[in-house]
């Protein structure tokens, strides 16, 4: 299955192996049908955990997110480190709680420990964890990739905590999922325990440093960054779609299932079909 665009219009496998959406069995829908749709995530250590039970209350009762947290080892942002964090025993370590608790797909909750792996790294990264889990799976490398495509955008600006190297290792991801970043700023902090502190004030501070003219989308890339409650409020300083990590690695953990569950408290991504753009 193809899914994504590469450089030069070249195409790039999909990472997930077991299953692309439309090949999930789905089970017949009846009036007396109550099973929700689960989503497991695997998080390191504690930072913005909180974001994923604040979106399963967002979208409501047909949907649970639950999530097993993963040996975060050394907290840095760092390339050694976190090639060390996404390793396939850390991962591995989570996947038999999350299917204890009827996850039907996995996804990897990290931006940083996907994207320094390289496009070809990271697709295997989830090939593994699709292999030992017996389910799809995906990370919120690919997610970022899948959402900047699904929302059209060709131009986008990057918003990171991260140090600039880290950061720079994210545009060449998404360079090679086709997309042109106009604009990247890193904010230098090593520790995901830091970037857990900051609030709203902070967060929107990054996205209005981190924005560009000609950037039709700003992402903002760490899992350990609160935003959940806050992208309405991002969406409406930038005038443009906002996408941050914990958003869309719930987007794309549902992605995997086949499944659109509208919103309009999750920004643009989220937007309920037919809704117009502000």
């Amino acid at each position: 299955m193809v899914d994504v665009m590469g450089p030069a219009g070249a195409t790039a496998p999909e990472p997930v192996v077991r299953a692309a959406p439309s090949e999930v069995p789905a089970t017949p829908a009846t009036s007396l049908d109550t099973t929700p749709d689960t989503v497991g995530f695997l998080y390191p250590g504690y930072s913005a955990e909180d974001d994923y039970p604040r979106l399963e209350g967002i979208l409501g009762a047909g949907v649970r997110l639950p999530l097993v947290h993963t040996d975060i080892g050394e907290d840095a942002h760092r390339v050694d480190a976190l090639l060390e964090m996404g390793s396939a025993a850390r991962l591995a370590a989570g996947v038999t709680e999350l299917r204890a608790r009827g996850a039907q797909a996995v996804v990897w909750a990290c931006t940083s420990a996907s994207f320094v792996f390289g496009w070809e790294g990271a697709g295997e990264q989830v090939r593994e964890l699709s292999a030992t889990a017996g389910l799809p799976a995906s990370s919120t490398s690919f997610a970022f990739a899948h959402a900047v495509r699904a929302l059209g955008a060709e131009r986008v600006a990057i918003a990171a905590t991260y140090p600039e190297d880290v950061a720079d290792h994210f545009r060449a991801f998404l360079k090679a999922a086709g997309a042109e970043v106009v604009a990247m700023r890193g904010s230098g902090i090593i520790t995901a325990a830091e970037v857990g502190t900051w609030g709203r004030e902070e967060v929107l501070h990054l996205a209005r440093a981190g924005d560009h003219p000609d950037a039709q989308a700003v992402l903002l890339p760490d899992t350990a960054l609160h935003t959940a409650a806050w992208i309405p409020d991002l969406e409406e300083a930038l005038g443009k779609p906002v996408l941050t990590a914990n958003q869309v690695t719930v987007w794309e953990g549902l992605r995997l299932l086949g499944r659109e569950v509208p919103s309009d408290r999750l920004g643009a991504l989220f937007r309920p079909a037919g809704a117009p753009r502000e």
